[in-house]
């Protein structure tokens, strides 16, 4: 997986559920797994929504309906325009796991619970804060048209609806920007600076 986020254009894939649940996200029965084999987790991505008791896929379920079934790629699919306070629920991190294994980027959404948005940007996928009248906008755009893509630049920090032109700038600590725009996880951050944090721990013991 590239881990790099610098911008990302892409359709969207509308998952218009408030208070989705990271138990809705990925159900618990995977949590007792030891892979962390991506497909895996990404075929468990909204499992109970996507499939009915019998494995059938559940036909009036956005994730079932062209375009939005398709496999996310370059420039299709890779984001997700969601309810508000995506991510409730459970700390757990397989919700995280899962959406970066199916193989979204960017999440949208008006509010997401802390936990599950940290987990995200752990896990290289970017969540974008919006306002609740752009958040409802994009879901407009996308029901009239679903080839409606969106822009996502992380260096600017904005998000453009293409569809209105509309854009709005959204939050990030700036750690994980630098992160996320490098593909650096903690501890590639912490290689990057190894000679400064020698240099400073020399410093320190010559007092």
């Amino acid at each position: 997986m590239n881990k790099e986020i610098k911008e990302v254009r892409s359709t969207c894939i509308p998952i218009r559920i408030d208070n989705c649940n990271t138990d809705l996200i990925i159900p618990a029965r995977y949590l007792s797994t030891t892979t962390r084999d991506p497909q895996f987790f990404g075929d468990a991505f909204m499992h109970d929504l996507r499939f009915d008791g019998e494995g059938q896929p559940v036909q009036d379920f956005v994730m079932n309906r062209m375009p939005f079934s398709e496999a996310p790629r370059e420039g299709v699919n890779q984001i997700i325009v969601a309810g508000q306070n995506w991510g409730s629920g459970s700390s757990r991190e397989h919700a995280a796991w899962a959406i970066a294994g199916y193989g979204v980027r960017v999440v949208i959404s008006s509010s997401f619970a802390d936990i599950h948005r940290n987990n995200l940007l752990n896990c290289f996928v970017l969540p974008v804060v919006v306002s609740e009248a752009f958040q409802q906008e994009l879901f407009a755009s996308i029901a009239a048209d679903a080839k409606t893509q969106v822009v996502v630049d992380l260096e600017k920090q904005t998000v453009e609806n293409t569809a209105t032109g509309h854009r709005e700038q959204f939050p990030i600590n700036s750690y994980k920007k630098y992160c996320l725009l490098h593909g650096y996880d903690d501890i590639d951050f912490l290689l990057e600076n190894k000679d400064k944090i020698i240099s400073f721990e020399e410093q320190r013991s010559d007092k």
